[in-house]
């Protein structure tokens, strides 16, 4: 499952450009563009911004087109997570996609500094 492939269809399904997806969520015209493309992963927070601006779920984000037909075990209980979150209050789900973004930095920084190391070898 591609995130970027299922915004531009939600999207396009929705009639929406990419312009109007841009402003609605205050991000870049390139980065978005790379989102939509599959070149980069959005954080949590920029995703919850999309799904608003989209009027939809987060969790639909991350639904394939033909709904869950082909969904693992793993992937159910992702999504489950996924749709809780989306239903905290805002403080909450604001402190979860910190948390979150937080580890994912911290993850590519370390992938980043590992690379890094292994050239200078």
């Amino acid at each position: 499952m591609d995130i970027g492939t299922n915004i531009k269809r939600i999207r396009e399904a929705k009639n929406l450009t990419q312009k109007e997806v841009i402003s609605a969520i205050g991000m870049g015209a390139a980065m978005y563009s790379r989102i939509e493309s599959g070149k980069t992963e959005p954080s949590l927070t920029s995703l919850e911004k999309i799904a608003r601006a989209l009027g939809i779920r987060l969790a639909e984000l991350f639904e394939a087109d033909d709904a869950l037909d082909e969904v693992h075990s793993y992937d159910a209980s992702l999504m489950e997570k996924i749709q809780l979150i989306d239903s905290l209050e805002e403080p909450e789900k604001k402190m979860v996609f910190s948390f979150v973004d937080a580890l994912v930095g911290k993850k590519k920084l370390k992938d980043a500094l590992a690379g890094v190391l292994r050239d200078a070898e």
